[in-house]
């Protein structure tokens, strides 16, 4: 009888807690993010993933962004915020940390890539094998390149009135592909570069097209040269340590929404937010929208071709690089991939 009632008393114990268990409230995930939710490196690079890891993992893992630097503003401190558990992912911009990832700059290359989604395709399956240096430590959700054309105060509608101006560039690779331009270049974080170009220290800027309205460098410059100089790697990455401590149907949804998932979506979405910002500026009088001349695109890609070529020189590390990046270059241009 007792044994039968100890029996009966465990089994109501169990039964109360189910709905208690049902109840649990999801893992929460902070992600941090260094400018707003309008931006469109948000829209295009963060938003996809959040949303469908938001809306598939109801009940089981949520994600909270903590916008506008919230959590550390310093764009060169946000892998360190992952690595230190302070944020469980965070938007990072490796070319501000070359230190950090000094494999990076093979993605930086001008004139390598025919497109964003090429370029972070690419980007993603390097990453995902383990061939950059610093993204070993992470688990990649969503890799991106992002095409930089130059916007100046100055008239840019040739490259040879490019030369002289002193041009903010998002990473070295860049800054030698405008030295050998004419140009002056100027290495600056976004977020620093506003305040350079009020004060006069700039004539313009490399940034992607749509970035170049959103963080207000548009009110400054209306001479806009719609020439690639090569990409800015952008990168959405989160702890392995931390993914992996997490419930196996968690992990499960954060992995199906990374990598290619999150990385060709994201390309996708900002080639045509740079479009759409094109056009916009094509249609307002006040500026100067330029495309290069067949002239000056034969010189151009001479120029790249001698970036390529100096940066290859440079160690046995970057040749070493670019023959995977070459290799998958010639998987994603193959006729089936193409037609994807």
């Amino acid at each position: 009888m007792i044994v039968n009632a100890l029996r009966f008393v465990a089994l109501a114990l169990a039964l109360a807690l189910v709905p208690a268990l049902a109840k649990a409230d999801p893992i929460t995930l902070k992600l941090s993010f260094i400018t707003s939710d309008r931006a469109s490196p948000y829209q295009c690079y963060v938003k996809p993933f959040v949303d469908a890891v938001n809306a598939d993992g109801a009940g089981i893992v949520q994600i909270k962004v903590y916008f506008s630097g919230a959590i550390n503003p310093d764009m060169t401190e946000q892998a360190q915020l992952v690595l230190k558990d302070r944020a469980d992912l965070a938007f990072v911009v490796p070319g501000y940390t070359p230190q950090q990832f000094p494999d990076i700059s093979v993605l930086e290359l001008p004139g390598l890539f025919r497109n964003e989604r090429e370029a972070g395709l690419v980007f993603e399956r390097l990453a995902a094998v383990g061939a950059l240096e610093g993204y070993r430590r992470f688990f990649v959700v969503g890799a991106f390149v992002a095409d930089e054309t130059i916007h100046s105060r100055k008239p840019v509608a040739s490259l040879a009135e490019l030369k002289g101006q002193t041009i903010r560039a998002n990473n070295q690779t860049i800054a030698d592909t405008l030295r050998k331009l004419g140009a002056v270049p100027s290495i600056l974080p976004i977020n620093q570069t506003m305040d350079a170009l009020s004060q006069g220290k700039l004539d313009g800027v490399v940034v992607a097209t749509s970035t170049m309205m959103e963080f207000g460098f548009g009110r400054l410059t209306n001479h806009h040269y719609l020439l690639p100089l090569g990409g800015a790697p952008i990168s959405l990455v989160m702890n392995p340590e931390k993914l992996a401590s997490l419930p196996p149907p968690a992990q499960e949804i954060i992995r199906k929404y990374s990598g290619a998932w999150l990385s060709e979506r994201g390309a996708l979405c900002f080639g045509a937010k740079d479009r759409e910002i094109a056009a916009k500026l094509k249609a307002d009088p006040r500026r100067t929208v330029a495309m290069p001349s067949p002239a000056d695109l034969a010189t151009a890609q001479k120029v790249f071709s001698s970036v390529v070529d100096a940066w290859e020189a440079q160690s046995p590390r970057h040749r070493e690089l670019l023959a995977p990046v070459r290799d998958e270059l010639r998987k994603l241009r193959s006729p089936r991939e193409d037609k994807k």
